[in-house]
């Protein structure tokens, strides 16, 4: 797969996505979208992926959307639309892909930097990251996702006081605020994004695709769809090879061995 915004590299299980725009601080531009949806297509074409990680280059994660591409697209409805609608459909396509993403932050994750880690499963944080939303700070509103996305993470007031004011979290306090799931030492991110991605990878693929559905789509339904929903993946689960392997090696005392999906 050819890219020049991004890196991919998949092995183990493990397909490895790196913003790859250093100098601009990995901004989003509409060639970064592309390139992202290249690599959902790669994922999805490779049966032996068993979870994503998307960190990046350089000093930050992402600071957001590319400043030149904003300029030059905003006046044109047509042609902003577009530039929209293509960062929507990456942006669900990440966050719909069938494995679990992680994400790694270190630097900086602000307005389109903190919409993208919205869309991934996990986040982990270096300890010295900073993560807002600054759009309030210059008269613009999020347009990735942010306005909906958030809230669900973080509930509604802690998403307005965000997106009101145009404020920082450190790592300990999006930690605290639950938008982020660990938070590492400085310099260490990588690493602990690896070792997590090794242990998810030798997990089910069946279960944690199940698990993944049921809760993206928990806030979408009432309970008793949910609870019903719930039902049906989980049977469809337990019929499946995964399953009957997990209760074997629990009953035989010894780890399972999953196969691929």
């Amino acid at each position: 797969m050819e890219t020049t915004t991004i890196s991919y590299a998949a092995s183990g299980g493990i397909a490895r996505i790196g913003l790859n725009r250093p100098a601009q601080l990995n901004a989003i531009s509409p060639a970064l979208l592309e390139d992202l949806d290249r690599a959902c297509d790669a994922v999805e074409r490779d049966p032996q992926v068993r979870v994503v990680t998307l960190t990046a280059s350089g000093r930050v994660f992402c600071a957001g959307a590319d400043l030149r591409a904003v300029q030059e697209l905003s006046p044109d409805a047509v042609r902003w639309s577009g530039f929209m609608r293509l960062w929507h459909r990456v942006f669900d396509r990440i966050e719909a892909l069938p494995v679990p993403v992680i994400a790694g932050v270190h630097g900086l994750a602000l307005a389109g930097g903190l919409e993208l880690l919205l869309v991934a499963d996990l986040v982990i944080a270096d300890a010295e990251a900073r993560i807002g939303d600054q759009h309030a700070n210059f008269g613009l509103v999020a347009g990735g996702g942010g306005s909906q996305r958030l809230p669900r993470v973080i509930g509604a007031r802690r998403a307005k006081e965000l997106m009101f004011l145009g404020g920082w979290l450190s790592a300990a306090e999006a930690h605290a605020w639950g938008l982020v799931n660990r938070v590492v030492p400085a310099g260490t991110v990588a690493a602990a994004v690896e070792a997590m991605a090794v242990e998810l990878a030798a997990k089910s693929v069946s279960a944690s695709r199940t698990v993944k559905t049921l809760v993206n789509r928990a806030f979408d339904v009432d309970l008793a769809s949910g609870l019903e929903m719930e039902r049906g993946l989980t049977a469809a689960h337990m019929r499946g090879p995964d399953a009957a392997e997990g209760l074997r090696a629990f009953i035989e005392k010894r780890t399972p061995v999953f196969t691929a999906a």
